[in-house]
């Protein structure tokens, strides 16, 4: 009877620290990338055709990681412990059956429960919450068994100050970049090397299907029996399906066009010397005072033999109305995501390498580059 109590209370433990753990690094995770976990609820409600609550996604975002966070924080220290397992057990209810949803149907391809540090596919997040819900069921069941440590006063105004605090926390990372950069284009990242594609590594298999028509009649082949001598079927179509997904390099759609679309990603990746690219992924998204201060660099730049690009995905006709001197350039919206999370940021780029990131908020001023240019002449 004791060894079933001491192997029971082992459990107990374990379930408590294992919850509490995923659960803590799953809030903080998200709340060192704020922006991206919005950018995923995007995709989310773009897919089950919920645009309409587009503009939830980053209160929704700071909102989940804040949950998370605290309930795990509440179930590891035993701080309203019980309350903490009530908060594991409404995430746990709600997220369990939407993510067997998303195994079956594979909107996107990663769930974002662990933001951009950890990449699970997701029947890998539905297996990862099914070992939770077990583990829960254990410490649901011995949650009369935990300790008190302070009056409910206490405990109350100590998750009150982890939760402001938090959430501060997040609100820093939103304003001036992720405190860790857990994307690819990383400060000291030399951004061509990222594009290779490495000798003999596996590469997207898609299945051909070609259809032909006759007598009326249309029919679908293969490859393999397509009509290709019968003059009797004539060609109406051709699709091809991903099947298999192969490699794909950290960066693999870095592509910089002018608005004359002439293509100028080598000629940034491989100019010696300074060159800044303002990243805008929307230009009617950004502040109109960041965009202005974002030009009045630009100008700076220009007369100081430091190249400025604007990179934006917003429309030719917008990009016009915004016309002052300044090198506009297209690319695509989820690179520019990619590369800052802020709009307007900005990446410093030497020799194709990134030696400097920041958001509109903490950009460095003209003297600072000024005097970037002084100490490397």
């Amino acid at each position: 009877m004791r060894e079933n109590l001491s192997e029971m209370k082992i459990l107990r433990i374990a379930a408590r620290i294992i919850i509490g753990l995923v659960f803590v690094f799953s809030g903080v995770v998200k709340a060192i990338d704020p922006l991206g976990s919005a950018y995923k609820f995007h995709d989310y409600f773009q897919a089950f055709h919920l645009g309409f609550l587009n503009t939830l996604s980053l209160t929704l975002a700071i909102c989940l990681c804040s949950a998370e966070f605290i309930s795990g924080f509440s179930v590891l220290t035993g701080l309203r412990q019980k309350t903490g397992i009530f908060g594991v057990l409404i995430l746990l209810a709600i997220f369990t059956p939407v993510t067997f949803i998303l195994a079956l149907t594979n909107p996107v391809s990663d769930c974002g429960c662990f933001g951009d540090a950890i990449h699970l596919t997701n029947w890998q997040t539905f297996g990862k919450n099914i070992i939770l819900v077990f583990l829960f069921i254990v410490l649901y069941t011995e949650r009369n068994q935990t300790s008190r440590f302070f009056s409910n006063i206490t405990e109350w105004i100590i998750i009150s100050i982890v939760i402001v605090l938090f959430i501060i926390f997040s609100l820093i990372n939103l304003r001036y970049l992720p405190v860790i950069d857990f994307l690819p284009y990383k400060t000291g990242v030399k951004i061509a090397d990222k594009m290779i594609v490495p000798e003999g590594v596996p590469v997207d298999e898609y299945r051909t299907t070609f259809i032909y028509e006759k007598d009326g009649v249309k029919k679908d082949f293969n490859l393999n029996n397509y009509p290709a001598n019968d003059s009797t079927w004539k060609f109406v179509d051709q699709k091809s399906v991903l099947v298999k997904s192969g490699y794909k390099p950290p960066i693999h759609d870095f592509i910089i066009t002018s608005l004359s679309g002439e293509d100028l990603t080598q000629q940034i990746l491989t100019f010696r010397g300074y060159s800044v690219l303002m990243i805008s992924k929307k230009l009617a998204e950004a502040g109109k005072n960041h965009l202005s201060d974002g030009f009045k660099l630009g100008n700076y730049f220009k007369t100081n033999g430091i190249h400025f690009y604007i990179l934006t995905s917003s429309g030719t006709e917008e990009i016009k109305s915004y016309e002052n001197g300044l090198a506009f350039c297209s690319a695509d919206e989820t690179t520019l995501k990619t590369m800052v999370r802020s709009n307007p940021g900005y990446i410093l780029v030497k020799d194709g390498t990134i030696l400097g990131k920041w958001s509109w908020a903490n950009v460095p001023d003209q003297n600072w580059f000024g005097k970037l240019l002084i100490v490397n002449k």
